[in-house]
């Protein structure tokens, strides 16, 4: 049999099986972990195959086979041995032992052949650090652990790769992959782009806003900041290119929106649901406390593009490119979506959990395209798109479903091994207990760290090892968590590993490095935003109006003032003068003290102020 044809059967029927779990709950905890994972990894290897189209194929052939039948093998093993791996906490025998290094290769290979070589080389020098600890120098040692016993804490418990990453990846992250895209393949995508061109395409710089909204759209629900580029780019970096944006302009915007995605309420990429139990909060918590700072990057995003717009000309979006409203509201584009947030919502609103209301929202969908489309298209084509979506969904859930499983192997051994106390440890030493010394080293650690790792993954990474840090230093546990995932998710457009940028600038036919500056001016904000964090208190929507409504004010004077800055944008008549003016908004709306971000934007307005009324009077 054809080995698309097997991966159509395999998609369906990791489909179904979220599908089911979500409309009528999940399995037991370590059995829904292991159905999930020994379905993703046979979907995984049908979709990736080695050695595709060479001539070495059937060798690649062979390895595929092997590795996916002992990863079954040690999948179907924990489900057969449920009860007496929950209740007796078995000792490991060598069976286990091999089952437990079958199962970890055939993940982390299918990992390298689907994000590339970083991931699974952290997971195994995680997984070596606790064999060789007795044996490396100085700090680094410890008491070291064998063979059997890093198989029990792997294998044989919820601790290991069945633990807690796996658990959500098996149950919420699985029913919203596939909530996002049945919903983009069921008219959802067309949806969000012809918005974003109504919106966004009259306006100064209307192809770059273009790619900015239907990017952040996107995004929230893609889970890769890459992925995102590599489909939305394809579509809005082009358009920029005819319009006569510069190439590295272009390939920065759709790079920085794409990853602004991410950090999007509600979806925020799949990390809200991981954060939430993580950080042991409601899921509700976690979208409150990241809106105001999404809100605020967007702002950003909007207000450097205008200003880069008005400096350099770019042109508008002409109007017989725009689609008209009636188009963009009729029926049958906007229905599906709209069903599909009623459904979601009607789910919450009952209080069901969030993978059941992902369930009531993919019925409400499935309901609304059939009957918007019924008479345009034929019932092949409909049954066409649905299953389109699902096999999107299955390779969504592939990178997902083995991203956290090794996720949840290298937390284990950070756990076991204490790796991240002793480096949070380390840090508040070397910080002398300062919070801003240990935000600032905890930041361009976690830059490095996230580097070549897709978002969730690396918010796992730095969650695990460096958010205690900022905890023992009296930084609330979400705040931290916040704080490491914004810059865990912006090391994907920071150089030199910037791999957002690399693929945009790969669609946009130009040098990464100047798209790459680009997207850092860009993207400016999103760097001094996990501070402001830990600024006002305020920004995470936490200590009263008074709070709230001062954090905000302070993040919208940034937003305006670092962008006019970077930008040359004139406000008087005198260069000198604009530069100490924004300079001043940014010091004071950075300063925590309640009052000064009423001081900056005094002096803002009594300047802008000033420069019109002295244009009244020489007019």
């Amino acid at each position: 049999m054809p080995l698309h044809i097997v991966a159509k059967a395999l998609a369906l029927v990791v489909g179904a099986f979220v599908f089911f779990t979500a409309a009528f709950g999940a399995l037991e905890g370590l059995i829904q972990r292991a159905v999930f994972l020994g379905l993703v990894v046979s979907l995984g290897y049908a979709l990736y195959p080695l050695g595709a189209g060479k001539r070495w194929r059937p060798v690649g052939l062979a390895a595929d086979l092997a590795l996916v039948a002992v990863s079954l093998a040690g999948c179907a093993y924990v489900v057969v041995n449920y009860d007496r791996i929950m209740n007796e906490l078995p000792w490991a025998t060598p069976l286990d032992l091999v089952l437990c290094a079958g199962l970890v290769l055939g993940v982390l290979e299918l990992s390298r052949r689907t994000v590339g070589l970083i991931f699974p080389v952290l997971v195994v020098a995680g997984l070596a650090y606790a064999y060789f600890g007795p044996s490396l120098p100085g700090a680094m040692r410890h008491r070291g652990f064998d063979a059997y016993y890093i198989t029990e804490t792997v294998f044989l418990g919820d601790l290991g790769i069945w633990g807690m990453l796996t658990g959500v990846a098996a149950t919420v992250i699985a029913a919203f992959v596939l909530f996002g895209a049945l919903l983009l393949h069921t008219g959802g995508g067309k949806a969000f782009i012809d918005l974003a061109m109504r919106l966004g395409g009259r306006q100064a710089g209307g192809a770059a806003k273009i790619a900015t909204i239907a990017s952040g759209l996107f995004g929230m629900i893609s889970g890769s900041s890459v992925a995102n580029v590599a489909t939305t780019g394809n579509f809005t970096i082009p358009m920029m290119i005819r319009l006569g944006y510069p190439r590295p302009f272009a390939a920065a915007v759709e790079a920085v929106a794409s990853t602004g995605g991410q950090i999007a309420p509600p979806i925020m990429g799949a990390a809200a649901f991981v954060m939430a139990e993580i950080v042991e909060v409601p899921y509700s918590a976690i979208i409150k406390a990241a809106l105001l700072p999404a809100i605020l990057f967007y702002i950003s995003v909007f207000v450097t593009v205008h200003f880069v717009a008005l400096r350099r000309g770019l042109a508008l979006v002409p109007d017989d490119e725009l689609p008209p409203w009636a188009k963009i509201l009729a029926p049958r584009q906007i229905g599906p979506v709209l069903m599909a947030l009623t459904g979601l919502g009607i789910g919450f609103w009952l209080g069901r959990s969030v993978a059941t209301s992902a369930f009531y929202g993919v019925v409400g969908l499935l309901i609304a395209f059939v009957a918007t489309q019924a008479g345009q298209l034929s019932a092949r084509d409909m049954a066409g798109r649905v299953i389109a979506g699902l096999e999107d969904a299955g390779r969504g859930l592939v990178i997902v479903g083995v991203l956290l499983a090794g996720a949840q192997v290298l937390v284990s051994m950070v756990n076991l091994t204490g790796a991240g106390v002793a480096l949070s440890s380390s840090i508040v030493s070397l910080g002398g207990d300062s919070l801003w010394i240990v935000a600032m080293m905890v930041g361009i650690v976690c830059l490095v760290m996230g580097m070549g790792l897709p978002t969730t993954a690396a918010y796992v990474l730095v969650a695990a090892v460096l958010a205690p840090a900022l905890t023992e230093v009296g930084v609330p546990v979400l705040t931290a968590h916040l704080f490491v995932f914004y810059f865990a998710t912006i090391s994907v457009i920071t150089p030199p590993v910037c791999v957002a940028v690399f693929v945009g600038a790969g669609i946009a036919q130009t040098n990464w490095m100047p798209a790459a500056m680009e997207a850092v001016r860009l993207a400016a904000i999103t760097y001094l935003l996990p501070f402001l964090l830990l600024l006002y208190p305020g920004m995470v929507l936490e200590g009263g109006a008074l709070a709230i409504l001062d954090a905000a004010l302070a993040g919208v004077l940034l937003v305006f003032a670092i962008p006019a800055l970077l930008t040359r944008i004139r406000i008087t008549r005198h260069r000198m003068l604009d530069r100490a003016v924004l300079v001043s908004v940014i010091v004071l709306a950075a300063w925590p003290n309640p009052f000064t971000p009423f001081l900056a934007a005094g002096i803002l307005l009594a300047a802008w102020g000033s420069t019109r009324l002295t244009r009244k009077v020489s007019a």
